[in-house]
């Protein structure tokens, strides 16, 4: 390929690195690849972490993106266990903890993020955990047992995967939000009624408006101490109050950074070599004409293809509209766009039959579906956001219309 970089470095070895270096490949890059990750397994999926792998269906290294021996096939030097200390961008190195420097004509930085951490006292004690990480995970199911009380702090994605889990497992679980509602971030009320009261009637004591004071217990957590004082007994505590990003490398090596590392569309950074990607950029989000992060799946997937495209001089890929999913006991929550900012919403369907969907608009013109054990909504949905079709309220929320008219009146 003439004029490709011959020498190309990805530090993070999450879903963006490991798309990137399999998008290189594909690409038909022949140079050298350096794929380094700080834990020890290659890259895998995050999202089952909270729902299949912790649950106990599903193996480790089924989570994992490609076999390991994928790598040495495809000439891909795969460093895990190895944390990266420093980007060098006058020499085009990376150095690495306990090992040698790893020179690069390109480099992307796929640092990802790392759970909030709280700073009650407390939080430093045994069984108070996050969830990020296999190793996070296989901590959770050791305490876990049948019976167990678990208090979730955080009403998120994470947060209420992993209490569902917990409530199909036996355990006693409470769920603390600061927030008026759960998914607060993510969804609208709707949505966010919906899921309180499908987990209150398994079983689940949620908390609305929660404030926390402190962790009590000694070397051991036994209990959540509330503002007004009431304590609720905890045998281990999963925190998941959002995540921030990892931006210490770059901003250290002098790239320009904010809440994440600031990239264009081809998620190239300041430094014209240095591209970032995942939950650690902050990119334009062309569908809404503004700039952000986001946390996904979708978005670990389009920015490695992005950044591997670019760093080979070749066209970018089609951009996607936002798309995440949640899975919480027998429901399937399918999401397409970003709501925020809609002035009208739409309910499409009965959420008692627990299949429906939310319609989000702004200015009669489509941003967002939220799409509840409902595919054909979520489908068509994701691709009139796509396009920011103009579609009438009335006939949304009209079930005798099928979602693809609907979707063909829209686009024509």
């Amino acid at each position: 390929m003439a004029g490709a970089p011959q020498r190309i470095a990805i530090i993070g070895a999450g879903q963006t690195g490991g798309q990137a270096a399999y998008s290189l490949r594909l690409a038909g890059h022949e140079g050298a690849i350096t794929l380094i990750g700080d834990e020890p397994a290659p890259p895998y999926q995050r999202p089952p972490l909270s729902k299949a792998y912790f649950k106990g269906e599903m193996e480790a290294e089924r989570l994992f993106l490609k076999p390991l021996e994928y790598y040495a096939e495809h000439n891909i030097d795969l460093l895990t266990g190895r944390a990266a200390k420093a980007i060098h961008l006058a020499a085009k190195q990376v150095v690495l903890e306990g090992a040698a420097p790893v020179a690069w004509d390109k480099l992307l930085i796929a640092t990802g993020a790392r759970p909030r951490k709280l700073t009650l006292h407390g939080a430093d004690l045994k069984g108070v955990t996050e969830l990020r990480t296999l190793a996070d995970v296989d901590r959770l199911k050791i305490l876990a047992a049948p019976g167990a009380r678990m208090v979730v702090v955080g009403a998120g994605y994470i947060g209420l995967e992993a209490a569902a889990v917990g409530a199909q497992l036996g355990l006693k679980v409470t769920v603390l939000e600061a927030m008026p509602q759960v998914l607060s971030r993510v969804a609208g009320p709707e949505i966010g009624a919906f899921y309180t009261h499908i987990h209150r009637a398994a079983g689940t004591d949620i908390r609305l408006g929660a404030r926390l004071e402190h962790f009590e217990g000694e070397g051991q957590v036994t209990g959540v101490r509330l503002a007004g004082g009431e304590v609720i007994p905890a045998d281990l505590v999963l925190v998941g109050v959002g995540v921030v990003p990892n931006v210490e490398l770059a901003l250290e090596a002098g790239l320009v950074c904010g809440n994440g590392i600031v990239v264009d569309g081809d998620m190239c950074t300041s430094h014209p070599d240095v591209f970032a990607a995942g939950d650690v950029a902050w990119r334009p989000l062309v569908h809404y004409g503004r700039e952000g992060r986001l946390e996904s799946v979708h978005n670990a997937i389009e920015g490695g293809k992005i950044a591997a495209a670019a760093m080979l001089g070749l066209p970018a890929p089609a951009l996607e509209v936002p798309w995440f999913w949640s899975d919480q006991f027998d429901l399937k929550l399918q999401t397409a766009g970003l709501w925020t900012g809609a002035d009208q919403t739409v309910v499409r369907g009965d959420p008692q039959t627990r299949a429906f969907a939310v319609f989000y608009l702004k200015e009669g013109r489509l941003i967002a579906v939220d799409a509840v054990n409902s595919a054909p909504e979520f489908i068509v949905g994701r691709k009139l956001v796509a396009s920011k079709a103009r579609v009438a309220p009335g006939e949304l929320a009209d079930k005798s219309l099928s979602m693809k008219d609907i979707g063909a009146r829209a686009l024509s």
